[in-house]
């Protein structure tokens, strides 16, 4: 089954952070809240990879595949999508689908 993606039209809506004292964890958490919709993506990405039998898949693959088809879907100012939120976005897939723990590799979180 392939993912086909009905991505917003809309800009990703980025979090303010006054004075970057936000930590990682805390502008995941702003960004998430204003773009949920990525992570529903992101879901119907892993569900598909794992439909087709993936033993191991990478958050970054992901990244870029959500990218590039927001990339071809839109028009105008790119979009951005940080990189420091892949392992949040990995652990939030785990935590909401547990049998796909062993789908992504993960480490210890080093800063918040």
């Amino acid at each position: 089954m392939t993912v086909q993606l009905e991505l917003p039209i809309a800009a990703i809506r980025q979090p303010e952070n006054p004075g970057g004292k936000l930590t990682i964890q805390e502008r995941f958490e702003a960004f998430h809240k204003l773009n949920p919709w990525i992570l529903r993506h992101l879901e119907g990405l892993t569900a598909d990879c794992a439909e087709r039998g993936l033993k191991r898949i990478g958050i970054g693959m992901l990244f870029e595949v959500l990218r590039w088809q927001y990339g071809i879907a839109t028009h105008g100012e790119p979009w951005k999508l940080n990189n420091d939120f892949r392992s949040r976005y990995a652990r939030r897939l785990i935590e909401l689908h547990p049998e796909w723990s062993p789908l992504f590799e993960t480490r210890k979180i080093h800063t918040a």
